[in-house]
């Protein structure tokens, strides 16, 4: 009997969910998904999950080798720089493939007015002089570095921030996407948005705010993606799927 092979999943996207929903189907293969964390309520895929950090590059290495994993495939968010850098040095330590599933950016079309920074830091450069009522949808872990600003914030946010977070003025929202059309542009309407801060995450999900501002005119400060390590990288499931399976057949 052919021993099961084991692919990691690093998770944390819907695309994360959908490709380890599909490897659950292929019989020889098992599939162990792991979450950062870093969400009070995360989805989590399967009763095979692990939720927390390895520890760095040497914990994640001995996880590898302790595990006996085979494929190693990166699904976290774009702006998860460390552990995707993380996970390219383990699995050559380890000497297993790696692949990084990394949905595409968006990019500016006709009728966006777009800023695009390099960081949240850059982002909070430019915004005094730019709106009084600025959208802040980066998450809440970064949340201080718009703190200082004399400038009114809705944020919205999957979990609330942590206690010892310095939160700049304004309103909190939580929320999980995906959001409609509809309700980002009444969104915007409602609180008179003057800009909105987003990293530039690309997928569904969340693009309905980035429509809205063009229908409406608002101006969009788009933090750019950290850099990327070096190694295989594909933008969808399917691709993902089809590059396990080349591998299985091997």
């Amino acid at each position: 009997m052919t021993q099961q092979k084991r692919v990691l999943i690093l998770g944390g996207t819907g695309d994360a969910v959908e490709l380890a929903g599909k490897i659950a189907e292929i019989p020889e293969v098992e599939v162990i998904n792991s979450l950062a964390g870093r969400t009070q309520q995360p989805i989590v895929p399967s009763e095979n999950t692990r939720i927390g950090g390895f520890g760095g590059i040497a914990g994640l290495t001995a996880y590898l080798r302790e595990q006996q994993i085979d494929w190693l495939i990166d699904a976290t968010h774009p702006f998860a720089a460390q552990i995707s850098l993380n996970a390219a040095a383990a699995a050559t330590a380890v000497n297993i493939p790696h692949l990084m599933l990394i949905r595409s950016a968006w990019n500016p079309v006709a009728g966006d007015d777009w800023i695009e920074v390099e960081s949240n830091a850059a982002a909070a450069a430019v915004l005094p002089g730019l709106a009084q009522r600025i959208f802040l949808t980066i998450g809440r872990q970064e949340l201080a570095a718009f703190a200082h600003l004399k400038i009114w914030f809705l944020m919205r946010m999957i979990d609330p921030p942590l206690p010892d977070t310095t939160v700049p003025p304004g309103k909190l929202l939580l929320a999980r996407g995906p959001f409609s059309l509809e309700n980002e542009r009444s969104l915007l309407q409602q609180y008179e948005i003057g800009a909105i801060v987003s990293k530039n995450s690309g997928g569904t999900a969340t693009y309905a705010k980035i429509i809205a501002a063009r229908e409406l005119g608002i101006p969009v400060v788009m933090v750019q993606r950290p850099p990327l390590p070096p190694g295989e990288k594909v933008a969808d499931v399917e691709t993902a799927l089809s590059w396990l399976r080349d591998r299985i057949s091997k």
